[in-house]
C-alpha cells in the first residue's frame, strides 16, 4: 500500500557528467545493433579509455571479473526528446506502455545499462582500452561508467519480465548469395559471416514492418562494409557485403 509523502521532493542543481572512454564497435549506425547485450557473441568491440580515466591503476582488480556493466549515454537520440509511453518492438511497435516500462533510448535522461562479457585489458603507450564482447552499443557511444557484475546480487532468477518474460523467438532463416558468400571469404573479418548471420538472426526490422507479405530490401554498415538484404516472412537473404570506400 502506497502512503502519502509528506512533502514534495526538491530536485537537485541541474547534473552534469563526462564520458570516461568511448566504444569502438562494429555497429556503425543505429540500425541493427541488437536490442539487448549479449545476443550477438561473435562481435567484440573496444572501449578506449579517455584522459585522465586511462590511468591503468583504475583498472586493478577489474580482471578478476568476467562481466561488467557500462553505464552509457544514447548520443544519436539524446536531443530528440521523450514521450510518457512508447511503442516497444517485442508487442509489435502498435501498443503503447509507460517509458519507465521499457528500455527505449528516447528518455527524459538518455542513460543506458549494458552488461558485457571482459574479453580483454590492454595498454600500449598512454593508450588504455578494454576489449568487450555481447556489446549492443553503437559506435562512438560515450561511456560514463564502468562497474563489475556480480551474479550472487546482480542475477534474480525467479524475477518478472512483464511483457517480454523470455528470449525473442529467433526462427529467421539465413542464406548468403554467391556473391555475399565470396566477400565473406576474403574478407580481413575471420567471423564475418557468423557475425552478419547474428545479427539479422535477430530481424531488425521496425515491427509494423514485420507483418507484409512481400520483399523487403535493406541496407546496413558493419565494421567497414556496407551490407545489403533482403527479407521476406521468416528468409532473410543476404544479397551484396561491398567494403566502403
Amino acid at each position: 500500500m502506497c502512503e502519502v509523502l509528506p512533502t514534495p521532493a526538491q530536485p537537485p542543481a541541474a547534473l552534469t557528467f563526462e564520458p570516461i572512454g568511448i566504444i569502438r564497435s562494429p555497429y556503425k549506425e543505429k540500425f541493427a545493433v541488437p536490442r539487448q547485450p549479449g545476443l550477438v557473441n561473435s562481435a567484440t568491440a573496444q572501449l578506449e579509455m579517455l584522459p585522465p580515466y586511462n590511468e591503468p591503476s583504475a583498472f586493478r582488480g577489474l580482471a578478476e571479473f568476467s562481466h561488467l556493466w557500462l553505464v552509457f549515454l544514447f548520443h544519436q537520440t539524446q536531443d530528440k526528446g521523450w514521450n510518457p509511453t512508447v511503442r516497444p518492438p517485442r508487442l509489435g511497435g502498435n501498443e503503447r506502455v509507460g517509458v519507465f516500462a521499457t528500455r527505449s533510448t528516447f528518455r527524459p535522461n538518455p542513460i543506458g545499462l549494458s552488461v558485457v562479457t571482459l574479453l580483454d585489458m590492454c595498454k600500449s603507450g598512454n593508450k588504455v582500452w578494454l576489449e568487450l564482447g555481447g556489446v549492443d552499443l553503437v559506435d562512438g557511444t560515450p561511456i560514463l561508467d564502468i562497474k563489475p557484475y556480480l551474479p550472487w546480487v546482480d542475477s534474480v532468477p525467479d524475477a518478472r519480465g512483464g511483457f517480454a518474460p523470455a528470449p525473442p523467438d529467433l526462427n529467421m532463416e539465413i542464406i548468403f548469395s554467391a556473391a555475399a558468400e565470396l566477400a565473406c571469404a576474403r574478407s580481413d573479418i575471420p567471423n564475418l559471416k557468423e557475425f552478419i548471420s547474428e545479427v539479422l538472426v535477430q530481424d531488425p526490422r521496425p515491427a509494423y514492418k514485420k507483418q507484409l507479405q512481400q520483399w523487403q530490401q535493406y541496407g546496413v554498415r558493419l565494421y567497414h562494409y556496407n551490407v545489403t538484404f533482403e527479407v521476406f516472412g521468416h528468409l532473410t537473404r543476404v544479397l551484396d557485403i561491398v567494403p566502403e570506400p
